[in-house]
């Protein structure tokens, strides 16, 4: 899983509420298991018309925000069913961080073992960056996982809260995976002992 340590970048403003996993990657798109490609379905039935093309008044279809990497979305992101392609999408779009008041529990969970950042806020201080993200191309904002601070463009900043182990491994680039192999050693001195103790087994 890749790093998340510090992330610079374009955040787009997405004022509404209770976004749930059908409307972040619609079921049409949730055939496959691979991680990769889903990008292009996140929001889709927001940010495509039914004849397929580009529905301009959504945020991601405009230009200041089409290479977004933070999301500002209201409250209760990420309610609905417990589908990990929403994350996935978020990911292969390029969004590595989405901050809120407030995520579904599955939701947010699956989001620290796919390497995105979710960042819960006081409804003030999203307030504050939905109007830093409102800006269009200014809206750049840091991230610091390290510091657990958020920078808005005009140096103003919101700290926030992490669990310390969520934190570590995405300071580390630690998915489920990767924390069993960095057992492996203790793994294999057990099994050898146990085919000692128990050759029949």
């Amino acid at each position: 899983m890749e790093k998340f340590v510090k992330l610079t970048g374009v955040a787009a403003p997405l004022p509404v509420v209770n976004v749930d996993t059908d409307m972040i990657i619609p079921k049409d798109y949730l055939k496959t298991i691979k991680r990769t490609g889903l990008g292009k379905g996140l929001f889709a039935e927001a940010r495509y018309n039914v004849d397929g093309s580009e529905n301009p008044d959504f945020v991601l279809n405009k230009s200041a925000y089409r290479d977004a990497k933070i999301l500002v979305a209201g409250d209760n992101f990420g309610c609905g069913s417990s589908r990990e392609h929403a994350p996935w999408a978020l990911a292969d779009f390029g969004i590595r961080c989405v901050i809120s008041t407030s995520f579904a529990d599955i939701f947010y969970n699956n989001c620290f073992k796919n390497g995105i950042l979710p960042i819960i806020v006081s409804p003030e201080e999203l307030e504050k960056l939905m109007d830093d993200a409102e800006r269009g191309s200014n809206a750049v904002v840091t991230v610091d996982l390290e510091n657990q601070e958020i920078t808005g463009p005009d140096g103003g900043s919101v700290k926030f809260e992490v669990d310390g182990f969520r934190r570590h491994c995405l300071l580390n680039g630690l998915d489920d995976i990767s924390l069993t192999l960095e057992k492996a050693d203790n793994i294999a001195s057990y099994e050898e002992k146990l085919a000692a103790e128990r050759p029949w087994a």
